[in-house]
C-alpha cells in the first residue's frame, strides 16, 4: 500500500519566495469525497493524474495515484466532478533537506496559502521554515476535498 505522511502549515509571510525551485498551475476536482476516501482528478503541467486517498490517521493516510490521459481529465473536470474546482499555484520550496509544497489558492479559496512537507515517517525530523506558522495537519477544513464544499471565502 502507498502511504502519504505529511504535515501541513499555514504560511505567514512571503520569505518562501526566495527558495522556490519549481512552480505549477493546478486545477483539480473531486469525483467522490466520503468519510473513508476521496477520489480526485488533477491537471498540472499538461499532465493528468487520478488520485485516491484514504481516511487520515494522524498525519498518515493511504494514497494511490495513476496517470490518466489529459483529454479524459479535462472532460472529467468539465462535467463529472462534485462541487467547485480547486485552482491553485503550487510552489516547490526548499528548506533544509526537504522540498515543501506550498499552495497559493485562487477562486473561492483566494487568500489561503498552505505548505506541506512529506515525510518518510511520522517521527522524521525536519527544519521548520521561518515562513511556516500554525500547524493545521489535523484540521479537515484545510483538506482540498473540504475546500470544494466549504471554501475559504465562506469561513
Amino acid at each position: 500500500m502507498a502511504l502519504e505522511i505529511e504535515r501541513k502549515y499555514l504560511v505567514i509571510n512571503d520569505k518562501w519566495r526566495d527558495s522556490v525551485v519549481r512552480e505549477s498551475v493546478m486545477k483539480q476536482g473531486y469525483l467522490a469525497n466520503v468519510p473513508n476516501a476521496s477520489v480526485r482528478v488533477r491537471v498540472a503541467d499538461n499532465k493528468a493524474r487520478l488520485t485516491i486517498k484514504g481516511r487520515s490517521e494522524g498525519i498518515s493516510r493511504s494514497e494511490f495515484e495513476y496517470p490518466i490521459p489529459l483529454q479524459d481529465a479535462q472532460e472529467i473536470l468539465n462535467g463529472l466532478v462534485a462541487g467547485a474546482l480547486i485552482e491553485k499555484v503550487r510552489y516547490q520550496v526548499r528548506c533544509g533537506e526537504h522540498v515543501w509544497d506550498l499552495d497559493v489558492f485562487d477562486g473561492a479559496n483566494r487568500g489561503l496559502i498552505v505548505a506541506e512537507v512529506e515525510l518518510g515517517s511520522e517521527e522524521e525530523a525536519f527544519q521548520m521554515p521561518e515562513w511556516a506558522g500554525e500547524e493545521v495537519s489535523s484540521d479537515s477544513r484545510y483538506y482540498n476535498a473540504s475546500l470544494v464544499t466549504h471554501p475559504y471565502c465562506d469561513w
